[in-house]
């Protein structure tokens, strides 16, 4: 059910171990993920310094860009839920000093959308 999920835009939760695997050249030394989360191809991660958003790009996904968001830096951030008519909800994220957000994701039909910004306001609020 889960690759399904990630193919409707659905996250999924991912297993700590296999993304810091993943990210070994990109988190710092005694970095750890906290959290992480697989929207289509995508990663959310949490980190106990950062946010990282992993944007997989091509057919192949092997070009990926790494953001990464102190979370001094998230001066806020917002959760559009979804509506009767509206099937899809979006999670905005925006940095000290921006007006437009630097991030804005959207789920389709999803559950852990709430998780991923409780995550994000515990990670936040913290600093």
């Amino acid at each position: 059910m889960s690759l399904f999920d990630g193919i409707i835009g659905n996250s999924s939760e991912v297993d700590n171990s296999t993304i810091e695997k993943e990210l070994e050249d990109i988190l710092i030394p005694e970095e750890n993920v906290d959290l992480a989360f697989k929207l289509v191809r995508d990663l959310i991660i949490f980190t106990d310094y950062r946010l990282i958003i992993a944007d997989k790009q091509g057919i192949t996904g092997k070009k990926v860009e790494y953001k990464s968001y102190p979370y001094k830096s998230i001066s806020r951030f917002s959760v559009e839920t979804m509506g009767h008519f509206d099937l899809d909800a979006e999670f905005k994220i925006w940095i000290s000093g921006a007006t437009e957000p630097a991030e804005s994701l959207e789920f389709r039909k999803d559950k852990n959308i709430n998780d991923i910004q409780k995550a994000l306001a515990q990670a936040v609020l913290n600093q």
